[in-house]
């Protein structure tokens, strides 16, 4: 067996305990996570900023908030559920740093009132890199190379 297989199927078979690991030291699971995915994407549905957007793009809820789930299962819990590229899903948007910081403080709230204390900072963490992330591409892709923090 190479090298590349033998470091692959270690990080596979590592899988597991990563996740067994976090859910143990955050409280967060599957379920929490769908929990919080369904409650804040409520709350993005009925808000004035981000709603329009996201109904202007998004008519199959179901599917859209399934793939959310296994997204914020991949990035709280480490499990390899999402399998999807979500810049170019982004890109194009009209959107800027004001939508995401309204989009941070609706999932800052949102896993406050789901999540343990520590399973909500943990996904608070990564909700704001993603963020940032995301603004930083989005503003690249317009040719400016220089993100909208303001």
């Amino acid at each position: 067996m190479s090298s590349i297989q033998t470091s692959s199927s270690r990080s596979l078979s590592a899988r597991p305990a990563i996740t067994a690991s976090l859910e143990a030291r955050t409280g967060l699971d599957d379920e929490v996570l769908r929990e919080l995915v369904h409650a804040f994407y409520g709350k993005i549905r009925n808000d004035s900023v981000l709603g329009p957007i996201f109904a202007a793009r998004i008519d199959d809820w179901p599917p859209h908030l399934e793939r959310m789930t296994a997204f914020w299962s991949s990035v709280a819990l480490m499990t390899g559920r999402y399998h999807g590229a979500p810049v170019p899903k982004h890109v194009g948007l009209p959107i800027d740093w004001g939508h995401f910081e309204r989009w941070l403080t609706l999932f800052r709230e949102t896993a406050k009132e789901i999540c343990t204390p520590a399973g909500a900072a943990h996904v608070i963490e990564r909700a704001e890199r993603i963020a940032r992330s995301l603004n930083f591409a989005v503003e690249d892709a317009r040719g400016t190379g220089i993100p909208n923090l303001a």
